[in-house]
């Protein structure tokens, strides 16, 4: 007999610390995503459960969380493709949970601007006209400009799990996004803030923040970019050739 319900697991934390998993059923279909489950529970089960969300469309980066033991998007997670009825849903790992499933995103957010993320003019924006950039110059950066912020990469890093001040795969993909911008003079100030201890060096090439990103960003391939970068400018500080 086909069964016409998910079960999903969701894990809890109340004000008071304790983790507990609430079981819930939710009605069934070929198209709804776990976000849209989730929304159904605090609309019509359990109006206590805590859910952050916006969008709805993978744009904002709100709802990331592990469900069934992966980081991803509960807005683009297709609650039919996960292959099973029971859907296991859990707060992102290595962040500090504020209840249920919301987590302090503000650390992240944190790292992200160590980065310097923005153009750096040496004219300090005095300049006559437009700063024009060529399709092939965008195209330099394109693919990391596409993050959304959502987090899944810390989760997915397991340096992250060992070194809260690892400044992560995310900032470091910003890095890279200005660093490659044809406009930006500000790539010197930039890395020798992840030519640290805690910056690229710090990074083991496991690749897991590369399969968690919903956007294809490759944070992983990036730092890899970043270290050559690096390199590159330490050597110049040597010559004095800056």
């Amino acid at each position: 007999m086909t069964r016409t319900e998910y079960e999903f697991n969701v894990k809890r934390k109340d004000d008071g610390g304790k983790v507990s998993y609430s079981r819930y059923m939710v009605p069934k279909d070929r198209i709804s995503t776990v976000l849209e489950g989730l929304i159904y529970i605090t609309e019509n089960l359990d109006q206590t459960l805590s859910v952050r969300y916006s969008c709805r469309m993978e744009i904002c980066g709100s709802c990331g969380m592990e469900i069934n033991g992966k980081p991803r998007m509960a807005c683009s997670t297709i609650a039919s493709k996960l292959g099973t009825d029971k859907i296991r849903v859990e707060p992102l790992k290595h962040y500090d949970v504020v209840k249920d499933l919301v987590v302090d995103i503000d650390p992240f957010f944190e790292k992200y601007r160590e980065g310097l993320p923005y153009i750096i003019r040496s004219d300090d924006g005095n300049y006559a006209s437009e700063l024009k950039q060529t399709p092939e110059e965008f195209k330099e950066y394109e693919k990391y400009s596409m993050c959304i912020k959502c987090g899944l990469c810390l989760d997915a890093c397991p340096i992250v799990g060992t070194d809260p001040d690892y400044i992560g795969p995310a900032a470091m993909a910003g890095v890279l996004r200005y660093n490659l911008d044809s406009r930006d003079q500000g790539s010197r100030y930039r890395l020798e803030i992840i030519n640290g201890e805690e910056g690229t060096s710090r990074c083991h090439f496991v690749g897991e923040c590369s399969e968690a990103c919903p956007k294809g960003v490759d944070p992983s391939f990036a730092i890899q970019l970043l270290r050559s970068q690096g390199l590159k400018h330490e050597l110049a500080k040597i010559f004095r050739r800056e």
